[in-house]
């Protein structure tokens, strides 16, 4: 993978590491987690130097800060536009994946940027709603609460 990286930062083995672990974790992290795993691979990492380099990273464009309005900072290791979607329930958050490349962002941003005076550059979008493991949950208790009648 090419180092994408400012000039004045260098790749050093500690942002290697929280890299590493930010793009292998689906599940869109806290600091807090993140700290958690980089400590198993180099247990004498501070707290204040993963948040350093947290910072950096998403400063630089190699990790996505996903955008405050949670109770917790959450990291995205998946650079490329993408929409997310927030569970009401657990606060887990999924990426939303399109079944086609009809209904891709890339044909929103296109038809929007046609539709008006402005040129679009990007968007954010969020949706919320139950994630796929509490869905099942309701299911389930759906299900039982019916047989229960």
């Amino acid at each position: 993978m090419k180092n994408t990286m400012m000039p004045h930062h260098r790749m050093t083995r500690q942002r290697q590491v929280i890299l590493e672990e930010i793009r292998n974790d689906k599940t869109h992290p806290t600091a807090d987690e993140i700290y958690e795993k980089v400590r198993k691979r180099i247990p004498r990492i501070s707290m204040g130097t993963v948040y350093r380099n947290l910072d950096m990273l998403a400063s630089s464009g190699l990790i996505k800060r996903l955008e405050p309005g949670r109770s917790q900072m959450r990291f995205d290791g998946d650079i490329t536009d993408h929409y997310h979607l927030t569970c009401v329930k657990c606060g887990r958050i999924e990426d939303i994946l399109f079944e086609s490349p009809e209904n891709s962002i890339e044909t929103l941003e296109r038809a929007l940027g046609h539709l008006t005076k402005y040129g679009v550059f990007g968007h954010r979008l969020e949706f919320f709603g139950l994630c796929s493991i509490c869905r099942r949950e309701e299911d389930v208790t759906g299900l039982v609460s019916l047989a229960a009648r």
